[in-house]
């Protein structure tokens, strides 16, 4: 007797959103790797690398990720989201193998832009494939814990870094890198395809039954003319800002925090654990409030998740007790990665169908370029060697403006996530 819909269902549901949370897992851990190694990047004196270009090189990356995610949104459609997340890992694998055995800064630069390519390109086919097989009331939640494999990776770089960084050189954590060539084939073996996808091509009807799951649309095709009619043109900018500066605070944060630490007096594996416990911070907040923003409204969560993190930052300036350096950096981790999140669960929830995708491409867009300057800024303002008091306001300040902006933005979300909208990424 074969099992009933609804258990294959959920059974599939759970299937999906633990090979996405696999795939963030090692996505996370290939970004913030960078962050975890920089100060042995720094030390490392055949490369004589500046903090300036160790800067540069940090946006490398994301670069990438912007180009990858066009590149994967425009594939999509004619492979399937299936093989291009297939195809992600295994680039982003390859990359990372570059990186352990480039011999210069040029060539580690061009190897993280390139797996920033693949990286961009997995983050956001995870969360469509997760959004189109959840439940409609679990939607939310199965993206914030799959999208928390993210932090985990950072706490799995931090972690790693520790302890085998000092005894084996930066090289060895970009090795470990390529681990997730072995997440492939069993990706290959269990992973569906997307229904929306299959309905496409005429195959809908027999593979759906498999999975127990109702058809399920493409994302409507709002145009970018459409969303800056006055009615929209003022919370899509809005919005824009916002993810800018919530990706500034992701990413340079991720990538400067060990080295910011470190200038502060902290040892390298003191500085190490600020990051772990950041990144384990953003996991737990970020899992603990989402579902604040369906109870109270995404206005107040989100805003005062912003201002959590500028709260945060700012004490951090104050030499303290440890015990409360690490507190504070854990409520920075949820302020900063748990706040983008809900900045874009907001914008699919505001904008009405017809322009909903596009809202969430522009907001994302203007996004990664905050994401890009955020390693360049950190690295600008190492190398101007300020007080270091200032390396901290000067991340508390963009957050303090993030929750400006928000005090702007519109009241009321207009419209209920449905299947296709549920992103919840940070970018």
């Amino acid at each position: 007797m074969s099992p009933p819909p609804a258990r294959i269902a959920r059974r599939t549901e759970l299937t999906v959103m633990a090979l996405c949370f696999a795939v963030i897992v090692f996505d996370g851990y290939d970004l913030i790797v960078y962050g975890a190694t920089l100060p042995g990047l720094l030390e490392y004196e055949d490369w004589g690398l500046t903090k300036t270009e160790a800067g540069a090189i940090g946006s490398y990356a994301l670069i990438g990720m912007l180009a990858g995610a066009l590149v994967a949104g425009a594939v999509t459609d004619l492979i399937g989201r299936r093989r291009v997340l297939m195809i992600g890992v295994t680039w982003f694998s390859i990359a990372m193998i570059g990186c352990a055995l480039a011999p210069s800064p040029t060539w580690f630069g061009a190897c993280r832009l390139l797996a920033g390519l693949g990286l961009g390109g997995v983050m956001p086919t995870a969360v469509a494939l997760t959004a189109e097989y959840s439940r409609a009331d679990r939607r939310s939640l199965n993206n914030a814990i799959m999208f928390s494999g993210y932090s985990v990776g950072g706490v799995l770089a931090a972690v790693l870094t520790m302890n085998l960084m000092p005894d084996h050189g930066f090289r060895v954590m970009y090795w470990t890198g390529a681990f997730p060539l072995l997440l492939v084939p069993v990706l290959w073996r269990l992973l569906p395809e997307s229904a929306s996808f299959l309905a496409a091509r005429g195959r809908h009807a027999a593979e759906a039954r498999a999975a127990a799951r109702p058809a399920a649309s493409g994302p409507s095709r709002g145009h970018l003319a459409e969303l800056f009619e006055r009615r929209h043109l003022l919370p899509a900018l809005l919005f824009a800002l916002t993810s800018f500066l919530g990706l500034l605070l992701v990413y340079g944060l991720n990538t400067w925090l060990p080295q910011i630490m470190k200038s502060a007096g902290y040892p390298l594996s003191g500085s190490l654990l600020f990051l772990v416990v950041m990144n384990a911070g953003a996991v737990f907040g970020t899992i603990l409030v989402a579902p604040l923003g369906d109870r109270l409204g995404m206005k107040p969560v989100t805003g005062a998740a912003f201002l959590t993190a500028a709260v945060s930052i700012t004490l951090l300036s104050q030499t303290t007790a440890e015990p409360v350096m690490y507190a504070l950096v854990a409520v920075a981790g949820f302020g900063t990665v748990g706040t983008q999140i809900m900045v874009n669960a907001y914008v699919a929830m505001h904008f009405p169908a017809q322009v909903r995708a596009t809202a969430l491409g522009w907001t994302l867009g203007i996004g990664r370029l905050g994401a890009i300057l955020g390693p360049t800024f950190g690295g600008y303002l190492l190398a101007a060697e300020v007080d270091v008091s200032w390396n901290f306001y000067a991340f508390a300040i963009p957050a303090a403006a993030g929750a400006a902006l928000v005090l702007f933005l519109p009241a009321k979300e207009k419209a209920a996530i449905p299947a296709e909208a549920g992103v919840t990424m940070p970018a």
